[in-house]
């Protein structure tokens, strides 16, 4: 897997668009700590995509495991969201299909080091 920066990783920029879009969708929410809970979810996975790529070696395919996870995080904090209408299925369905491709995405680079090594 050749790139010269992690901003030229698909799932970096999906992943960015996606932290945009639930801070956007969550601006007015007046469920404070879920909201806040779901905006740090949702920045933590480009963030440690960044910062692993960054690292390199062993390292990247750790952080790419915690990108993995706070990306599983967001998902469920999505389900909870909808079911105490703070999401409306308009704006519930785009974010759990795409939390599920940049899943889905996340794995396939990990498999991806692991053959590199």
């Amino acid at each position: 897997m050749a790139y010269r920066s992690f901003e030229e990783l698909e799932v970096w920029k999906r992943s960015c668009a996606l932290a945009v879009s639930v801070y956007q969708k969550l601006g007015q929410v007046r469920e404070f700590s879920l909201r806040d809970q779901m905006q740090r979810a949702a920045v933590s996975i480009p963030s440690n995509i960044a910062e692993g790529a960054e690292r390199g070696g062993r390292d990247f395919a750790r952080f790419l495991r915690i990108a993995l996870g706070s990306a599983a995080e967001l998902r469920t904090q999505v389900y909870i969201a909808k079911k105490i209408d703070v999401l409306s299925a308009d704006d519930f369905a785009p974010l759990i299909n795409e939390l599920k491709e940049i899943s889905r995405m996340l794995t396939g680079l990990r498999k991806s080091l692991k053959t590199e090594n």
